[in-house]
C-alpha cells in the first residue's frame, strides 16, 4: 500500500517498496535543501570567505608588521619609503616657504612635487597586506570557493537534514521513545551551532595563533588557502561534534548501556578522555585547556541531565503502578 511521506504511524506495515519510497523522497528533499543552501552560498562567497578568514587575517598582519617573511620585507620598505616621502615633503615645503633663498624657477619646479608627495605618503600609509591566503593553483581559487561554500551549506541545512532522517525513522519508535527521542534530535543541531561557534571564536585564533608564531622567524610563512580552509573545516566540525557529548550520554542512559551512578563515580577517566581528545586537536597548551574544560563540563552537564531524565522516568513508573 501507499503511504504519504511523514503519515506514517508506529503501526503501520509497509512492504521494502514503500520504504525505499519514502526514502527516495527525503533523500530527495535534502538534496534540494542542501542545493539552495549551496547556492546562497555560492552567492555570499565573498563574505562567507572574509568570516573564514578574518582569524588568520589578525595573525598575518602581525607577522607582516613584525617584518616576517617576504610580506613583512615588502612591508618594511614600504614603511621606509614612506618615511623618505615625509622627508622630502619637509625639504620641499621649507624650499617653497619665502625667504628660503630658492629661485623662483626652483620653486616653480616643486610646485607639482608637494600634490605627488602627498598622494605618495597616503598611500603608503595603508596598512599592512597579505591577510588572505595564497593559491599556487590556476584552479584553486575556484576549488576553494566551493569547498567553503559547501561546508557552510551543508552547517545551514543540519536542521533540515536531522529532521529528514529523524522523520524516517520515527515510525519505528514507540510513543514512549518518542518522548525521549524528540528532545535529543531538538539539541543535536542547537549543540553542533554551539561547538562550531565555539570553534571559531576560542579554539581557531589559539590554533591559528600557535602554528603561526610557532618558529615564525626562520621561515618565509605563506599560508595557502586550500591547507587553510581545511585546517579551519577539520576544526570547526571536530568542535560541532564534540559538543555532541550531552546527547550521546542521554541516549546512553537512556538505552540502558551505562548509568548515571556509574558516569558519576568515574569522573577520572571523563577528565582523562576528555584531555585525550582535546589533545589530537591541533593547538598548544592554551588551546589543550581551552577545549578539556568545555569538555567536562559537557560532559557535567550531561550526567546533571540523565539524573533529572531518571528521576523523572522512576516517578513516571511508580504513578502509573499505583
Amino acid at each position: 500500500m501507499a503511504v504519504a511521506v511523514g503519515r506514517i504511524g508506529h503501526e503501520d506495515r509497509l512492504s521494502v517498496v514503500d520504504h525505499l519510497e519514502e526514502l527516495r523522497w527525503r533523500l530527495i528533499v535534502s538534496l534540494a535543501v542542501v542545493g539552495v543552501a549551496f547556492g546562497m552560498c555560492m552567492w555570499q562567497n565573498h563574505e562567507l570567505l572574509k568570516i573564514i578568514n578574518r582569524p588568520l587575517a589578525h595573525e598575518t598582519q602581525k607577522q607582516v608588521k613584525a617584518g616576517n617573511g617576504p610580506l613583512g620585507a615588502t612591508y618594511t620598505v614600504q614603511q621606509s619609503a614612506r618615511s623618505v616621502a615625509v622627508q622630502l615633503g619637509v625639504v620641499v615645503a621649507a624650499l617653497e616657504r619665502p625667504g628660503s633663498g630658492a629661485s623662483a624657477a626652483t620653486k616653480a619646479a616643486l610646485a607639482p612635487v608637494t600634490p605627488r608627495l602627498r598622494t605618495a605618503i597616503q598611500r603608503l600609509s595603508a596598512g599592512p597586506q597579505g591577510n588572505k591566503p595564497v593559491t599556487l593553483g590556476i584552479g584553486e581559487p575556484f576549488s576553494t570557493t566551493l569547498g567553503v561554500a559547501l561546508i557552510f551549506a551543508l552547517i545551514l541545512s543540519l536542521p533540515v537534514l536531522l529532521y529528514e532522517v529523524y522523520g524516517f525513522l520515527l515510525p519505528a519508535f514507540s510513543p514512549d521513545q518518542k518522548r525521549v527521542a524528540m528532545p535529543l534530535m531538538l539539541a543535536i543541531p542547537l549543540l553542533f551551532i554551539t561547538g562550531v561557534m565555539f570553534g571559531y571564536f576560542v579554539v581557531l585564533p589559539a590554533a591559528v595563533r600557535f602554528f603561526q608564531n610557532f618558529n615564525s622567524g626562520e621561515f618565509n610563512v605563506l599560508v595557502q588557502a586550500s591547507q587553510y580552509y581545511h585546517f579551519a573545516a577539520v576544526i570547526l566540525l571536530a568542535m560541532g561534534l564534540i559538543f555532541q557529548v550531552p546527547v550521546a550520554i542521554l541516549a546512553a542512559t537512556r538505552a540502558g548501556i551505562v548509568t548515571t551512578k556509574q558516569l558519576r563515580h568515574n569522573r577520572r577517566y571523563a577528565i582523562l578522555a576528555c584531555g585525550a581528545v582535546a589533545a589530537v586537536l591541533p593547538g598548544d597548551a592554551i588551546t589543550l585547556l581551552l577545549e578539556t574544560v568545555p569538555l567536562y563540563l559537557l560532559f557535567e552537564i550531561s550526567v546533571l541531565l540523565a539524573r533529572i531524565v531518571d528521576h523523572r522516568g522512576s516517578r513516571r513508573v511508580a504513578t502509573d503502578g499505583v
